[in-house]
C-alpha cells in the first residue's frame, strides 16, 4: 500500500497491488482489488504515522522498509519477526501474521457481522472459505445464544427471564 491508496476524504483504502517476495503486482483476486472502508480511528493512525514517517510521499509505501531506502515495504520475514517478538513479550505462543486473518473473522462474527459482508471484508473469492476455513465463534456468544435459545423454548421469548404469560 502506497499512501496515494488512501482516500482521505473517502475514508476509504485502494488496494491495488500484492506483493509475493519483494515483487509488487496485481493482486490476487478481482476482490482484492477493492476499496475498503477504513474506520476514522484507522484513518487518524495512518495519518500520525504519515506525519512520522521519513516516507510520507504520495509515491511512498505506508510501511516503507528503511533498508531498502523506501523503495520497497516491510518484507515479510521482518513483520514476522516482529509479531513474533510481540508475541513472545506478552507471553503468547508464537504465531503467524495470518493468524490475524482468523481472529478477524471470529471479531466480526462477535459483532453480528452477516457472512455475506464478511466475506467482502475478509476478500475471499468464495463464501465456503470465509465460512469452513474461517473464524470460530467467540465463546461468550456460545454461552448467551444457547441462554437466549433456553430462554425462548421455557419462557417464550429469548429476551426476558419471566414467563410468558397467554392471556
Amino acid at each position: 500500500m502506497k499512501w496515494s491508496d488512501v482516500d482521505w476524504l473517502k475514508g476509504a483504502l485502494l488496494v491495488e497491488r500484492g506483493i509475493v517476495t519483494g515483487r509488487v503486482d496485481e493482486t490476487k483476486t478481482e476482490g482484492s482489488r477493492s476499496a475498503l472502508t477504513l474506520a476514522p480511528e484507522i484513518l487518524a493512525a495512518l495519518s500520525a504515522w504519515k506525519m512520522s514517517t521519513q516516507f510520507g510521499g504520495a509515491d511512498d509505501w505506508i510501511f516503507a522498509s528503511p533498508s531498502q531506502l523506501g523503495r520497497l515495504p516491510w518484507s515479510y520475514p521482518r513483520t514476522w519477526k516482529i509479531f513474533q517478538d510481540a508475541a513472545v513479550a506478552a507471553g503468547l505462543e508464537t504465531f503467524g501474521t495470518h493468524t490475524l486473518r482468523h481472529s478477524y473473522r471470529s471479531w466480526l462474527d462477535a459483532v453480528g457481522t452477516t457472512i455475506a459482508v464478511q466475506q467482502k471484508l475478509i476478500r475471499h473469492a468464495d463464501i465456503r472459505t470465509t465460512m469452513n476455513v474461517y473464524g470460530s465463534v467467540v465463546t461468550d456468544e456460545m454461552s448467551t445464544t444457547s441462554g437466549k435459545v433456553a430462554r425462548l423454548v421455557v419462557n417464550g421469548t429469548g429476551d426476558s427471564t419471566e414467563p410468558h404469560s397467554s392471556h
